[in-house]
């Protein structure tokens, strides 16, 4: 289990000081949780914690800081997430057309992600805006990358809550695609900021927070106008270094192996906290016993499936899968993504990713019923959440670290 350092840290920004360690805020949306739980011990043990005090936790992981609704990948999406208690924050790294590291999801979303389409930079986009049509029944569309623009370039536009209106047939309809269980109240003309790698490495350190940088795959083939991939991955750890990160408070991801093993060999100050993301889709994708032990024998410490994957129903209750237990017997740590990502629970029967538990949710408190059985029986190290304040209340509930 990550240790937790409660130091206090005081940021002063735009007038007002905040306490990394005492000034922790959850809001209502971990109470409604515990409200909507099926009555048992464990929501009467989570009700005895409605008046914390709540601090940091490292087991609390902000998915794109708090994703839920603030615009992913943003100054103000990290600063949230930070207030809510996340003790780890993530940049998803990708690369614009100089080659400079910058903090978004995927190099090819900023058509769904930012304000880029309404901007005169849609000129340069990949694709240019396709409208709906009504004929073909062929939805409305559009690519824009980061690596069809410059850093300055990218620094001028807005992040928005990521959607788009298939439907549409015109570009603001287009980019008004938010899905309806979220909001845009935190995504206006002067709000979105986005973030270079190297900016958010500085505002993580000012937040007082440890960081998990993605490599994510390159859309652009490869080595990009001379651009390895392996300088690629080089070249997001040497961000932090460059900043004085301390390698203990760096955890690397990627989904893809060669990246991981290049860390893992050129890297050895942060090999051991490398984290090997899975991709797969469904239960039938998830890697075998031998895998996992080859995983081991390479290197490999930490891996990070999807929730679902760490799951089963057994009896009529939710308990870990065969693949949670192999991970265990190959020796190796998890952690998992990503709660509060599936909108309505009751409605959705968990989405995606709650696939292979969806005939045991029933209500929105099974968010927390989820991740109890992922901390105590799973044992997981943290989890990553796009509401990192439900994640935070448990964590202190249950005195995790």
């Amino acid at each position: 289990m990550l240790k937790v350092t409660y130091a206090i840290l005081l940021c002063v920004t735009a007038g007002f000081v905040w306490s990394a360690e005492s000034d922790i805020q959850l809001g209502p949306r971990p109470f409604f949780l515990v409200s909507q739980m099926q009555d048992s011990p464990l929501k009467h043990q989570l009700q005895q914690c409605s008046k914390g005090p709540f601090r940091k936790t490292n087991f609390s992981i902000g998915h794109r800081g708090a994703a839920l609704m603030f615009p992913e990948h943003t100054q103000e999406s990290y600063e949230a997430a930070a207030k809510m208690g996340a003790g780890v924050l993530e940049c998803d790294v990708t690369f614009t057309k100089d080659k400079e590291l910058v903090c978004r999801h995927a190099q090819n979303d900023l058509h769904t992600s930012t304000n880029m389409l309404l901007t005169p930079l849609a000129a340069k986009c990949t694709k240019p805006f396709q409208p709906y049509n009504p004929i073909t029944k062929t939805p409305a569309s559009a690519e824009c990358r980061a690596s069809d623009i410059t850093l300055a370039e990218f620094k001028t536009l807005r992040g928005k809550m990521d959607g788009f209106n298939p439907m549409a047939t015109t570009v603001q309809e287009y980019v008004a695609g938010t899905p309806t269980w979220r909001t845009d109240l935190y995504a206006g003309p002067t709000s979105g900021t986005l973030m270079s790698h190297k900016e958010s490495i500085a505002l993580f350190k000012q937040l007082g927070v440890k960081m998990t940088p993605e490599l994510k795959e390159a859309t652009v083939a490869m080595p990009f106008e001379g651009f390895s991939q392996q300088q690629y991955a080089k070249k997001m750890l040497d961000e932090y270094k460059a900043a004085g990160a301390k390698p203990s408070e760096v955890f690397a991801q990627s989904f893809h192996e060669a990246d991981v093993l290049y860390w893992i060999n050129n890297e050895p100050e942060y090999a051991k906290q490398v984290v090997f993301l899975d991709g797969a889709e469904s239960v039938k994708n998830l890697p075998s016993l031998d895998t996992l032990k080859a995983y081991k024998a390479k290197g490999i410490q930490i891996v990070a499936p999807p929730i679902f994957a760490l799951l089963t129903v057994e009896n009529g209750k939710i308990a870990p899968s065969a693949y949670a237990k192999n991970i265990r017997k190959a020796g190796l740590e998890i952690i998992t993504w990503s709660l509060e990502r599936s909108g309505v629970m009751a409605s959705q029967k968990g989405g995606w990713y709650f696939q292979s538990v969806s005939q045991s949710i029933h209500n929105e408190g099974d968010i927390l019923l989820v991740l109890d059985v992922l901390a105590k029986e799973v044992g997981i190290r943290g989890i990553f959440s796009d509401w990192p304040a439900t994640v935070t209340f448990y964590a202190n509930c249950m005195g995790l670290e």
